[in-house]
């Protein structure tokens, strides 16, 4: 974030050398190619790229390599900082949708408020009694810890696909607290600077910036929104026109507002960016996918750019006092915040834990920390206090490393250690048969997303804690926006044979689900369903199976209604080398007590294992026993899954 008063203020830093211009633009194109590199490798490894973006930045800076210096990006620093920051804001605001926020309201809102106090009071407090740097530069600290910010958060969800009402917290958390920390920061310093403050200044100036930001925001979005929506089509419009267009205005609506009041840029594109996400805009998966490639961009550059200015003498100047306000700020402040913000809410107990050990800061705290710094050391504009300064940068820059490399880059471990990574399951028809689904496979943890085309319905649904799209199952975009891309199970559970079987169709050519499944409603419309590849179960056919089992085998029939509570059945596939060749004398020596391999599926073969069979790749074996003896064998069998 560039401030105009910070700005003006900043050192100017004259470039060394006739070929300075050359070295820069050299240097431009080694950011972009490590950051494009960080990317690639982060989806490779599935760990977040911020973490990569962070490495390269610090072996650019000047204690490794030192091509990263601001002697080299001189005053463009600010400028290039700036657009950046409305860049990603807008990006991650567009993405934050009304749909997702219904998951968890109250959490949501809790953690933008509540939370956010928790967070801004306790890390002020404990910068202060422990570095001693004065309440001033202490409650600068304090706003800007308060910003994870989608920087952070957005890679992680990337390969981390939480339940949705988890993700819906986290961004949400990311969006508005970054907001609320560049505003309160700002204003922080600014009232210490003119050393005139008085209480109420601090919220006068804070409700100013906020107020500037939504009508700019509002301003610029409604343009938008007007000149793409109601111009005729044969206005000329295309994908690249929008695209262009929201871009620019993103920018413009950064640079007006900041222009206005100081750090309101911010709270102006993250407004712009929830409006136009959230109205339809027309070409709105374009423009989506354009901004994330310029989003990386900016992202590659400004991480790295930042991370190389990163003081690595003043991080450890900070010593074990330093520590101790990272351990407040992650392992107390956090979870502290969370379990109250959470509280009562739907959230499990892992969940809860997950998101506490999970926020990481991002690129708000350090932008804005590094502008500080600079003028801290600048005695035109404030008085000096290079001890400040180092309190200021140093603490921001050490709680990002430790967040970032240990709650970012371990987030997928952490998930998979407390066993919230569930299964993402697509619903489609949330009548009775839908509705019973649902319930069976949320009460085992998955994650469940129900489509519903009649409102009201959709809404009772909603009312009693399900993941609810209310539309038409049928239509390609709406499966697309409810995660179809991303899940493991499509289940088509209509009235409407029809139905079913179009969007069976779309689960295997369009989603390229593996496992596809259809209620069939009439039974001889079995066949165009298997033509497709497509499971089907009849209705008829499964009340049939079901009175049969409780005429036969009563007992079992009465086991398997309790599946997911008491006991449970699943099937996991064998493809780690290390069990292929193993027999099932060998295996049951480490699964858990109270659960036994029961059946081999191997070529499409069944077949009841004796101790002497030998695992091949890709044998499909049926676990049962105990609900969570069944999860520690999954786990064990399957172990990347």
């Amino acid at each position: 974030m560039i401030p105009g008063w910070l700005a003006a203020s900043a050192p100017t830093i004259a470039l060394a050398g006739a070929g300075a211009d050359s070295n820069l633009l050299i240097l431009v194109a080694i950011i972009l190619a490590l950051g494009v590199g960080a990317q690639v490798l982060g989806d490779a490894l599935r760990v977040p790229s911020v973490l990569f973006l962070i490495i390269a930045g610090i072996v650019l800076g000047p204690k490794v390599l030192g091509l990263v210096t601001l002697d080299i990006l001189g005053p463009a620093l600010t400028t290039i900082v700036g657009v950046s920051v409305a860049i990603i804001v807008f990006e991650g605001a567009f993405h934050l949708k009304a749909e997702k926020l219904r998951e968890a309201p109250t959490a949501a809102i809790l953690m933008v408020t509540v939370g956010a106090a928790i967070s801004f009071v306790g890390t002020t407090v404990a910068v202060q009694y422990l570095l001693a740097p004065g309440w001033g530069i202490a409650g600068t600290v304090g706003a800007l810890l308060v910003a994870t910010g989608p920087t952070v958060i957005t890679p992680i969800l990337a390969v981390v696909p939480v339940r949705d009402r988890v993700a819906a917290v986290l961004e949400t958390e990311g969006i508005v607290n970054d907001v609320t920390a560049a505003i309160l920061a700002v204003v922080i310093f600014k009232l210490i600077a003119s050393q005139e403050a008085r209480p109420e200044d601090y919220l006068v100036a804070f409700g100013e910036r906020v107020g500037v930001g939504l009508t700019i925001g509002l301003a610029v979005a409604a343009v938008i929104w007007v000149v793409l929506a109601r111009l005729e089509p044969n206005s000329g419009w295309t994908p690249q026109n929008a695209r262009l267009m929201t871009l620019a205005g993103a920018v413009l609506a950064f640079a007006v507002a900041d222009q206005i009041a100081t750090e309101a840029g911010v709270a102006a594109v993250a407004t712009a960016g929830v409006v136009l996400g959230n109205i339809g805009l027309p070409y709105e998966k374009e423009i989506e996918e354009f901004k994330g490639d310029v989003t990386l961009v900016v992202l590659s550059f400004v991480f790295i750019a930042l991370a190389a200015l990163i003081e690595i003498d003043v991080l450890f100047d900070l010593g074990l006092a330093g520590i101790g306000v990272v351990v407040i700020t992650a392992l107390v402040l956090r979870p502290l915040l969370v379990f109250v913000s959470t509280y009562g809410d739907r959230f499990t107990l892992r969940e809860k834990l997950f998101v506490s050990l999970v926020g990481p800061r991002g690129i708000i705290p350090a932008s804005v920390a590094t502008l500080f710094a600079l003028q801290l050391r600048n005695p035109e504009v404030a008085p000096t206090d290079p001890q400040g300064a180092n309190v200021l940068a140093g603490t921001v820059f050490l709680v990002i490393l430790v967040t970032v490399v240990l709650q970012g880059g371990l987030a997928r471990q952490i998930a998979e250690r407390l066993n919230v990574v569930p299964m993402r399951v697509l619903i489609i028809g949330g009548g009775r048969v839908g509705l019973a689904l649902a319930e069976r496979l949320e009460e085992r943890g998955e994650n469940v997303v129900i489509i519903e085309r009649d409102d009201e319905v959709a809404e009772a649904l909603r009312a009693e804690g399900h993941a609810v799209r209310s539309g038409d199952g049928t239509n390609a975009d709406l499966l697309e926006a409810a995660g179809a891309t991303r899940a493991k199970t499509l289940v088509a559970a209509t009235g409407d044979d029809d139905a079913n079987l179009l969007v069976a169709q779309l689960g295997r050519s369009k989603f390229e689900i593996d496992n596809v499944i259809a209620r069939v409603n009439q039974p001889e419309n079995v066949d165009a369903f298997q033509e497709l590849d497509v499971r089907t179960v009849s209705s008829s056919m499964a009340s049939a199976w079901a009175i049969d089992n409780l005429i036969e085998r009563p007992s079992l029939a009465n086991w398997m209604t309790e599946l997911g509570r008491t006991g449970d059945v699943q099937e996991v596939e064998v493809t780690d080398e290390s069990l292929v060749g193993c027999t099932i004398r060998e295996l049951d020596r480490d699964l858990p007590n109270a659960c036994i391999i029961g059946l081999v599926t191997r070529e499409g073969e069944n077949t009841v294992p004796e101790a002497d069979f030998e695992l091949a790749y890709g044998d499909h074996l049926t676990v049962l026993g105990r609900t969570e003896a069944v999860k520690e064998a999954l786990q064990l069998l399957h172990p990347h899954d």
